[in-house]
């Protein structure tokens, strides 16, 4: 009720309509805070939570608001659409009335402690930023640019209050997050999250460790990250991400990702690998490049990568995003790797790529996932009503689709019967949601990016029983 779906009450609520659908996973995208764009694959932190999803009726019970304080707040007239701009000042102000009225305990104490390694630069990145109104860390002093231990610990001091601020809202969130997962786990559902591949310059992560990225003696970026043109951009995608240091990295065997990707197993269950092309060969762009357009291919650090995050993490489930421009090495660095591949039902049907024969469901294999869509994709409805004739007429077809069951249904159809051993199968497929409903515009900002919202009621009993019905049918229970 609060302007965002958060860890609260329709949380819960939601992991009971999984279990009455008799699912078993559920996926969402990346929990760290947003940045730029409000886009959860240019967070602050890789180690940090989102504190936009700290649920406020739990601060109510914990004494820490009242239950007028944020029930007093406009969150906006579109319950369909989350309002960033509304977020960034009412949550904030909420928040830090909660921090003023909450005790230290030692539970938090002990948070602090455990997480210091990667708390204490976020917590002073993010108030010394808020200090600085906004401000992209490249325009800080030098002395701030190269952590100079005495301008650091000044700032420590200063900003001392901001920092508890910081330490709090992460307390919080992982905290709600901790029981929500556990509630989920308790039902027998498990969570699939998503490691974006890059982090953005703007970020602690990259203020932090700069020897880890191709940055210059002044900590500007040599080269940043994007794909080449394709389907979705004649330019291709200029994502401007700092690319990581492979050699050095390798050189302290990836200590830093296996960090990472430690933090990630103790949010999630699963871990999905966003872009695992680019452990293999990666597209590089030179810094202040107009377009993605003059990059080229670079080496990436492939099995040698993947071995030695196989080797800390052994039990950690991983799935590979595999799309993209998919050539016969990242094919070989995914037979190697032995994780489960990407297939996307909306690629299978275009008519001019002759690699989407690899995305019909009779040339799955086993060892993969499939989607009816992904974040970045038109929802079914969408593409039904979008794509070219020639393409949709080919979905009839070979599905075998009829105006009883319903085009989109049809294709879930398709999807629940391939052999692929999971299926993931968008929120806004199951709802037959149309334009309004697609997630991400690669390559575009806009305020339609990331603001998709489910609306009160829409996980209803009768929508249950009819996946339920096709879950059974194909043995997906």
């Amino acid at each position: 009720p609060y302007g965002i779906g958060s860890m609260g009450k329709s949380a819960y609520d939601f992991v009971d309509f999984l279990v009455a659908a008799g699912q078993s996973y559920w996926q969402i995208l990346p929990l760290n805070p947003t940045g730029y764009g409000d886009s959860p694959y240019q967070s602050f932190s890789t180690f940090a939570g989102n504190h936009y999803l700290i649920d406020l009726d739990a601060l109510v019970q914990e004494g820490l608001l009242l239950p007028e304080e944020p029930a007093e707040v406009s969150w906006g007239s579109d319950a369909g659409r989350v309002d960033f701009g509304l977020l960034y000042h009412e949550r904030a102000r909420l928040l830090k009335i909660a921090h003023s009225r909450f005790t230290e305990t030692e539970e938090y104490r002990e948070f602090v402690r455990d997480n210091s390694l990667w708390l204490e630069d976020y917590a002073l990145f993010m108030a010394i930023k808020e200090h600085f109104h906004g401000r992209d860390w490249q325009t800080w002093s030098v002395s701030l640019l190269m952590r100079l231990k005495p301008v650091m610990e000044a700032y420590r001091e200063e900003l001392k209050e901001a920092i508890r601020f910081q330490y709090f809202l992460q307390f919080e969130f992982f905290r709600q997050w901790k029981a929500l997962r556990a509630y989920a786990n308790g039902k027998g559902i498990k969570i699939i999250g998503d490691v974006p591949i890059y982090v953005p310059l703007d970020s602690a992560d990259v203020w932090a460790n700069p020897e880890l990225f191709q940055l210059d003696p002044s900590r500007r970026p040599t080269a940043v990250a994007g794909c080449p043109p394709d389907g979705f951009s004649a330019d291709g995608q200029l994502w401007g991400n700092p690319i990581y240091d492979w050699e050095k990295m390798h050189a302290e065997r990836y200590h830093w990702w296996i960090r990472r990707m430690k933090a990630a197993a103790r949010m999630y269950d699963v871990v999905r690998f966003d872009h695992f092309r680019g452990f293999e060969s990666y597209w590089s762009v030179p810094a202040g490049a107009k377009t993605a357009a003059t990059g080229s291919w670079r080496k990436g650090p492939g099995m040698d990568f993947v071995g030695a995050i196989r080797k800390a993490l052994p039990d950690l489930p991983i799935i590979a995003e595999d799309l993209g421009y998919v050539t016969q090495e990242v094919k070989d660095l995914l037979r190697d790797s032995g994780y489960p591949g990407m297939k996307v039902m909306e690629f299978a049907f275009d008519t001019r790529e002759p690699s989407a024969r690899d995305y019909l469901p009779h040339r799955y294999p086993v060892n993969s996932v499939v989607y009816s869509g992904t974040h970045d994709n038109l929802t079914l409805q969408q593409w039904f009503d979008e794509a070219a004739p020639e393409d949709v007429r080919s979905a009839w077809d070979y599905l075998g689709l009829n105006e009883q069951e319903g085009p989109v249904w049809g294709m879930i159809r398709g999807a629940m019967g391939s052999v692929s051993k999971l299926c993931i199968i968008q929120m806004q497929d199951y709802l037959g949601i149309g334009a309004e409903g697609r997630m991400n515009h690669p390559g575009t900002l806009t305020t339609a990016n990331w603001t998709w919202r489910a609306k009160p009621g829409f996980a209803d009993e009768k929508l249950a029983k009819k996946i339920r019905t096709l879950t059974e049918r194909y043995d997906r229970i």
